[in-house]
């Protein structure tokens, strides 16, 4: 029975860890501001 709860409880710190990793171990200062799309010259296009 000991044995079935130190894994359990094993599973459980690997679980949390996991999640820590993916959800606060990332760039330093946050995530990269987006890029600004190219400016679109849909006024000057002769058809």
């Amino acid at each position: 029975m000991t044995l079935l709860i130190l894994e359990a409880l094993g599973a459980l710190l690997l679980f949390v860890l996991m999640v820590w990793w993916t959800m606060f171990s990332g760039r330093k200062k946050g995530e990269l501001p987006p890029k600004e799309p190219p400016a679109d010259n849909r006024g000057d296009d002769p058809k």
